[in-house]
């Protein structure tokens, strides 16, 4: 799964880059793609990359979290065969037409359900007596797996409310849930392992702020409602910062690769305060005025998930090859490269048009600056035995 998404990591934002330059004129002449490409752009971050990583990660902590069985390769490679299939039909559909696309969802939907299963099978064959994190997972990624089929569905009716799920679940029903569950169920555990003379508590009500506050943005912005999602943001915003606050983010970057994984975190209540603020905005103008675009969007996207990505991604990588737990200078320096991305995007959508264009090219081009190496880095690694002599 990891050596999947190191791939797609590389090729999601290749396309992109390759549909910036050409619609800017920096390069040829503007290309025509089978869909709308803000669609298949979405598409590609939410679906594409993210449930790689996702399920490679989860298909081994489950049996851990809850002392169960180790999930079989019956269960995981099909997974990732129809996974990686979906990928592949993609991006060969976006040269033709959409018959290849819906071919491309059918096999990410098969893909995605069978990852499903084997967790689920997890889920229910165990008897530890916490499950909470497991299960709530669980329902966001089935809850993902709903937003990916009216996907599907856009494509075979273009009917745009379709669409607008699609986005909308995938971010707030399934990337945000999944994120921020991992992480409150692992970084209090990843800083006292790291740092065991500080207490780090791990308090329920935050998480459960986080996870209703973003179902219910959502549920605002499906239902059309941007000027009322300030309802949901600023008690996100609150309940994220109070947990960077009392896990220690200031302590946590003496060690890099656990104070990625801190910072990466503490985007969310950054995300959350820009579209409290847009949201705000737009409630006292009546929806007269909207400001800064999709700047909170991407801060919560590239800030958060991709920053989080690479830090969990490389930790991961780490422990279960048998490598070292540690990360050199240019690891190091694609982390930093990583929150310039975060925040050339963000600024990209303050600045008037004509300066923004350039930005966006920009941003594109240091994403795969920083991915490039961490790839060439650790693909290897996903087809080599552990380092350490140990199975895997």
């Amino acid at each position: 799964m990891f050596f999947g998404g190191a791939l797609q990591a590389l090729a999601v934002m290749a396309w992109w880059f390759l549909e910036l330059v050409t619609r800017y004129g920096i390069a040829g002449h503007p290309l025509s793609w089978a869909i709308a490409p803000v669609a298949a752009h979405a598409y590609l971050m939410i679906y594409g990359l993210f449930p790689f990583f996702m399920f490679g990660f989860l298909m081994t902590v489950f049996p851990r979290w809850m002392n169960g069985s180790e999930i079989p390769a019956r269960y995981y490679v099909p997974s990732f065969l129809l996974l990686m299939l979906g990928a592949a039909f993609f991006y060969v559909g976006l040269l033709g037409n959409n018959a290849p696309l819906i071919l491309s969802v059918t096999c990410a939907l098969a893909g995605w359900g069978a990852a499903l299963y084997a967790l689920l099978r997890v889920l229910r064959d165990t008897q530890h007596p916490d499950k909470q994190h497991p299960r709530v997972i669980l329902v966001a990624l089935s809850l993902g797996w709903c937003s990916l089929a009216s996907y599907l569905i856009w494509l075979l009716t273009d009917n745009p409310a379709f669409l607008l799920f699609a986005i909308q679940g995938g971010l707030w029903l399934f990337l945000l849930p999944v994120f921020a569950s991992v992480l409150h169920r692992m970084l209090p555990f990843f800083t006292r392992s790291a740092l065991p003379q500080y207490a780090v508590p791990r308090p329920d009500w935050p998480w459960w702020t986080i996870l209703a506050a973003s179902v219910f943005h959502g549920s605002l912005q499906v239902a059309s409602l941007p000027g009322l999602t300030w309802l949901s943001d600023m008690p996100m915003a609150f309940a994220a910062f109070y947990l960077s606050y009392i896990w220690g983010l200031r302590r946590s970057l003496r060690i890099p690769l656990l104070g990625v994984l801190h910072i990466g975190f503490a985007w969310i209540s950054i995300a959350m305060l820009l579209f409290s603020i847009q949201s705000l905005i737009s409630f006292i103008s009546d929806g007269a005025t909207h400001i800064w675009g999709l700047a909170p969007l991407h801060a919560l996207t590239i800030g958060c998930f991709a920053t989080l990505l690479i830090g969990m991604g490389t930790r991961v990588t780490l422990g279960h090859s048998g490598l070292p737990m540690q990360v050199g200078r240019p690891v190091m320096l694609m982390f930093a490269g990583m929150q310039l991305v975060a925040l050339l995007r963000v600024l990209a959508d303050m600045l008037p048009p004509q300066a923004s264009y350039s930005l966006y090219v920009v941003a594109a081009s240091l994403w795969l600056a920083c991915f490039l190496p961490w790839v060439l880095r650790y693909l290897p690694v996903y087809l080599r035995p552990r380092a350490d002599g140990q199975p895997g």
